[in-house]
């Protein structure tokens, strides 16, 4: 923290925050969701106010507080369109009158509706998340929308913007000159407890691979179905996740999986989703469109041998902790090598958690998010604190 920040008396009083941009806590459907599990409690333990806002639609059940933070229930138009975006307008206008310091709203499709709070000059922040427009699951007009919110989003907040990465912060840059401040997700570190839980999916502790996302073009199920059958290896691939609407696309996987492939659907146990990482042989990550994304990290922090997609982003995170793969062709060859080397595998296994102690570890994001919403409250300028980190810290291999 600079000298000035030091005397502003804005620095080390309690603050009120909001959350929105997700569905809601307590969920995991999503990484959004489970970073606001993972923030908002731990901003309440620092002695901070924190309201987190949740899609009324999509709770049965409405507590009013989970671990210390307060939740608001606002409605939404639940379709694939216009959830998102109607849950953070009723968000937006619920939120004028609870007198919060500053508010962090999360996915590039909720930049226009910053243009309120700009214009009553309170302070907000936008986590961007990912290369929302280039999503496969959306149409010409979905992806026009994301991407002037992703263009206009520096100039409706130019002290607001967060990346998660530095390769996200430099494609902001790059396309739409954008500075960010770059705060990533975090990951904890965690082990098996209970390895039969794995066999009520009828699997077999250290016999199966793990995909774990939403089923989407983009986290490329198909082309890792499309190696795996390609690859020499006698064990399962469990694919754990769903999307919440009627796919297509998941019609064509399920129906050109083959018997060794089998469709877990969405695991809501946060329990089960440990062990089934954990008691897995590798996990194989698909995700290509942008960010530090949270699966990455749950897999490190529980120990996986991994074969990520290889982009900016997936390589960012990793720094030599896990395995690449271009193409089918060349996932088949990594799991070959895997297959042919179990110490390769049980070395990866070893080593992993180490990338989230020391660069993805939560407490140090909470920091980061902490010192982001005083700066925000103190009127300064994040975009500038944050993005002057040393970017070769977080791709050190050691």
């Amino acid at each position: 923290m600079n000298d000035a920040a030091k005397v502003n008396p804005i620095y080390g009083r309690k603050l009120r925050l909001a959350i929105f941009g997700g569905r809601g806590i307590p969920s995991t459907y999503s990484g959004t969701e489970t970073f606001f599990i993972e923030l908002a409690p731990r901003l309440v333990e620092r002695g901070h106010d924190v309201i987190v806002y949740c899609r009324k639609a999509l709770f049965n059940e409405r507590p009013p507080v989970y671990k210390g933070v307060r939740l608001i229930y606002t409605p939404s138009i639940e379709t694939k369109n216009f959830g998102t975006f109607t849950h953070t307008l009723a968000c937006m206008m619920d939120v004028q009158r609870r007198k919060v310091d500053a508010m962090l709203i999360t996915n590039v499709a909720n930049a226009f509706h910053c243009v309120i709070p700009r214009i009553l000059r309170q302070n907000c922040a936008l986590n961007v998340d990912g290369i929302e427009w280039k999503r496969g699951k959306w149409g010409r007009l979905g992806k026009a929308y994301f991407y002037w919110n992703a263009r206009l989003s520096g100039k409706i907040l130019p002290k607001g913007i967060i990346t998660d990465a530095y390769a996200m912060r430099k494609l902001y840059l790059d396309e739409f000159k954008t500075p960010s401040a770059c705060i990533a997700y975090g990951g904890n570190i965690e082990a098996s407890s209970d390895p039969a839980i794995v066999r009520q999916y009828g699997l077999e502790p250290g016999n199966y691979y793990l995909i774990a996302s939403r089923l989407v073009p983009e986290n490329n199920a198909a082309l890792i179905v499309e190696g795996f059958k390609k690859a020499p290896t006698k064990r399962l691939l469990a694919i754990a996740g769903d999307a919440n609407y009627h796919s297509g696309f998941i019609d064509d996987l399920k129906n050109n999986a083959g018997e060794r492939v089998r469709f877990l659907g969405h695991v809501d146990s946060i329990e089960h989703i440990k062990e089934l990482h954990c008691n897995s042989y590798a996990y194989i990550h698909g995700h290509m469109m942008g960010g530090t994304n949270p699966a990455l990290l749950k897999a490190l922090g529980f120990g996986n041998c991994i074969l990520a997609h290889d982009n900016p982003f997936n390589a960012e995170v990793l720094a030599g902790h896990g395995l690449l793969f271009k193409d089918a062709a060349d996932l088949a060859a990594k799991i070959q090598v895997i297959e042919d080397d179990p110490g390769l595998a049980e070395d990866y296994r070893r080593r992993a958690p180490d990338r989230i102690r020391n660069f993805y570890n939560w407490e140090r994001i909470v920091d980061q998010y902490e010192e982001l919403f005083y700066q925000l409250a103190a009127g300064e300028d994040p975009t500038q604190v944050h993005s002057s980190v040393r970017e070769d810290k977080i791709f050190a291999f050691k």
